[in-house]
């Protein structure tokens, strides 16, 4: 294979783009300022394009600059994955499956998603949960194999990403012993007046629950929102007010948490996605995760 430029005047302008200057990027290469600025003249020379620009004290980049930067990012970033690939080659025959986990999606419903692939033999699982917006822009930068959220990834035609729907379910009320006969006896009035635990707004489902009161004329007696799903579960396990959770995960809840159903959502249901870079899905395992397709 015949290249025009250098990989390493590439990862130079790399450094410099994602630290704003030469100075700076120098001083993170341990390297001459004269020097960085040499070798990314040099792959300008190369492209024929002018990848930087003066902004202020610093440089920008140019439109060119930001087409490069975007396959440097990608380059890279799989390049960073290499050791560990090659170790785990020598090391045993696995097969990998790198998820990220949006913070929204409920951790019970995460297990019953990887369902199709926890009993893969000598699979390797990463899981990162972190926000919907950072997990896609690892999944464009192929970091991740494949994102499982409670929504769809929104438009962008700078995002080459899809969206496969992966199920749904509908909600369910339940309470800690303490509170479940009152709640029964009065639901979904009683929800004004009994302690409530909510997901906060960066759960796609608490949308639909705020209309749901709405619509039911409830001003609901709110007294915790998280944005962890585990730990509302374990405060309203404690004691500490209703909740509402998937009824796909209600073996779990009772089983583990010791609470009570006491009410159906009332039409309110949550979504689950698989997001991925392909919309023909290629890796093995990201494909047994979506539903069978008629």
């Amino acid at each position: 294979m015949s290249l025009d430029f250098s990989y390493r005047h590439l990862y130079y302008f790399w450094v410099v783009a994602h630290e704003g200057g030469m100075a700076r990027a120098a001083a993170r290469l341990g390297m001459a300022v004269q020097t960085v600025s040499a070798q990314v003249r040099e792959l300008e020379r190369s492209l024929g394009q002018s990848l930087l620009k003066p902004a202020g004290r610093g440089l920008a980049l140019t439109e060119a600059g930001q087409a490069a930067l975007r396959q440097a990012d990608q380059i890279f970033a799989l390049g960073e994955q290499l050791p560990a690939i090659v170790r785990d080659a020598v090391v045993a025959p696995q097969v990998r499956l790198v998820v990220g986990i949006s913070d929204g999606l409920p951790k019970l419903v995460v297990r019953r998603l990887l369902e199709p692939v926890m009993h893969t033999p000598h699979l390797r699982l990463l899981c990162h949960e972190d926000e919907f917006a950072r997990l896609l822009a690892d999944l464009a930068l192929h970091r991740l194999d494949v994102v499982l959220a409670d929504r769809p990834a929104p438009p962008n035609r700078n995002l080459k990403v899809y969206s496969h729907a992966v199920g749904s379910s509908a909600l369910a009320w339940y309470a800690p012993p303490a509170l479940a006969d009152e709640a029964r006896s009065g639901f979904p009035q009683c929800l004004a007046r009994l302690p409530v635990l909510l997901p906060t707004a960066h759960a796609a489902v608490r949308q639909r629950l705020d209309l749901w009161f709405e619509r039911q004329g409830i001003q609901p007696m709110v007294v915790g929102e998280f944005e962890d799903s585990a730990l509302l579960v374990t405060f309203a396990a404690a004691g500490m007010g209703l909740f509402a959770a998937p009824a796909l995960v209600h073996d779990k809840l009772v089983e583990r948490y010791e609470v009570q159903r006491v009410a159906d959502g009332g039409g309110v249901e949550e979504q689950f996605f698989a997001i991925a870079t392909e919309k023909k899905v290629l890796h093995p395992l990201v494909q047994r995760l979506l539903p069978a397709r008629g």
